[in-house]
């Protein structure tokens, strides 16, 4: 039986577009043993995941070091045929050198990768999806170029969304917060969606706990039909909401992949981030929705940024969301 380890430490959306390498490993050797590492905080997104068959926990937030040499020696209580390390980090690295595993496979931006037997390029600029880049890696397995991400919503989860889901039969999910202040659509936008999107349906607003305050700001706007969830459920409970939801609109950010994961119909505001990074939409009724103009500051960086670095923001104020342009 073969035995596979995945390291992906990175944030929520990485783990989430990791998820195509466990099923196309499991797809090519179904009876191989295949486990994740994870940082800890992200371990719910693969609860229910039936491909896979151990999570490995590493608290990098707390004593950072000497939990990654106690997650090095979970590691190393089983020898792994191949460590695949999506990670570019050097301590995903050093997991990945000292694993005892028979063969190690990453990409090249890893300090560590000379040492790897196997290496790909990775780059926002090669005009590939995420997904792609990182099935890339088994590439030598067999594995199909391009695979959406899944998630395991369990019954409990859907348990948990089933009141909201009978207020109203027709319903729609927007998720407007981000990490990073440059991949929002300013919150007048939302506004402004919202006031159509009532004269069909609900709205749930989806979020973290830090993203309540700007969902209340949001929801004052309206007397009635805009619920806001934000803190209130975990991840798998917002993709179970959100698969059947009549639209989600979501930033270049997490609930992203959430949406493509559950295969739920998806429109996707780009700010100050461009989808050819390879991070859009994988759901068959998917759309991006970005700015007409031709911009010569986007995009301004990789990741986004707390606040525009020339103080306009035209990115976001120029987005269109008229039904027309949302397609909806």
């Amino acid at each position: 039986m073969q035995k596979f380890l995945i390291i992906q430490s990175a944030f929520l959306g990485d783990v989430i577009l990791m998820t195509p390498i466990v099923s196309e490993l499991h797809r090519l050797y179904p009876e191989a043993q295949i486990d994740v590492v994870v940082r800890k905080g992200n371990e719910s997104l693969l609860q229910n995941n039936p491909k896979i068959h151990r999570l490995i926990v590493w608290n990098k937030k707390e004593h950072k070091y000497a939990n990654l040499w106690k997650t090095l020696r979970a590691i190393r209580q089983t020898r792994y045929d191949e460590v695949i390390t999506l990670q570019r980090f050097t301590s995903a690295g050093v997991l990945t050198l000292f694993s005892k595993a028979k063969r190690r496979i990453g990409f090249d931006k890893n300090a560590f990768s000379w040492m790897y037997g196997i290496t790909k390029p990775h780059s926002l600029y090669s005009g590939l999806h995420e997904v792609e880049r990182n099935l890339s890696l088994i590439a030598h397995h067999g594995a199909a170029a391009l695979v959406r991400p899944e998630l395991f919503p369990s019954q409990e989860d859907e348990k948990a969304v089933k009141s909201y889901k009978e207020i109203n039969p027709v319903y729609y999910c927007l998720a407007p917060a981000s990490v990073w202040e440059t991949k929002m659509l300013p919150a007048y936008k939302w506004i402004e969606i919202i006031k159509y999107l009532v004269t069909k349906g609900d709205v749930f607003l989806l979020g973290a706990p830090s993203d309540i305050e700007l969902c209340k700001e949001i929801q004052s706007n309206f007397d009635a039909q805009v619920y806001n969830l934000a803190g209130k459920l975990s991840l798998l409970q917002s993709a179970a909401l959100m698969k059947d939801a009549a639209m989600n609109f979501v930033n270049d950010s997490g609930p992203l992949h959430i949406a493509s994961a559950m295969n739920a119909p998806t429109r996707a505001f780009f700010c100050s981030t461009v989808p050819s990074f390879g991070f859009g939409p994988l759901a068959d009724n998917s759309k991006v929705i970005e700015t007409k103009l031709n911009l010569d500051c986007r995009p301004c960086g990789e990741h986004g940024f707390h606040a525009c670095p020339l103080g306009h923001f035209k990115c976001g104020h120029s987005i269109d969301v008229s039904p027309e342009n949302l397609d909806i």
